[in-house]
Parts: structure tokens; C-alpha cells; sequence
């Protein structure tokens, strides 16, 4: 099985949250893979707006029965989606 490789920004805030979510449902609706790994290893600035990009992904990916994993999470990504509940949700994949 191919996988197809998605990178987040370094900066995913409210004002580019959108715009974010919006590239990257585009690319795993139009990657022809069945899995699609999402790294978010050069996240350094972010807000809960990154946790709802992500959330919007996982989304996407279930609604074309595609396969998501999370990679290289920022330990303060980590904390931040269990403060919010949503921890179970964006499971990083080893």
C-alpha cells in the first residue's frame, strides 16, 4: 500500500487555519493513495485552530475511507489535544 506524505506548516494559527484546511483536504481528495500520513514534525507556532485542521483531515480521510495516521507531533500539540478531549482522536502513529 503507497502513502501519500502531507506536511503542516511551521506557523498554523486562526488567520492561515482555513486556508490550511482547505489545501489539505484538496490533496487527500485528490491522492490517488488509500493511506495518508500527515507530519507535523515543523510545527512550532500554533494555536487550538492546528487541532482543528487536523480534526478536519481526519475527517476528510474517513469520508473517502482513507487511512490517516499522525507523525512527529510537538509535544505541546500533544498536551494541547488532551486538555481539549480530543487526544483519542489524533492518534500518533509509531
Amino acid at each position: 500500500m503507497s502513502t501519500a506524505l502531507l506536511t503542516l506548516p511551521p506557523d498554523l494559527r486562526h488567520s492561515n487555519a482555513a486556508a490550511c484546511l482547505g489545501k489539505l483536504q484538496a490533496q487527500i481528495r485528490n491522492c490517488p493513495d488509500s493511506e495518508v500520513q500527515i507530519q507535523a514534525g515543523q510545527l512550532t507556532d500554533f494555536d487550538s485552530s492546528a487541532l482543528a485542521v487536523l480534526l478536519g483531515c481526519r475527517r476528510e480521510a474517513e469520508s473517502l475511507s482513507k487511512t490517516l495516521k499522525f507523525k512527529q507531533f510537538p509535544a505541546k500539540l500533544r498536551e494541547l489535544a488532551l486538555l481539549y478531549g480530543v487526544s483519542e482522536l489524533l492518534v500518533e502513529s509509531a
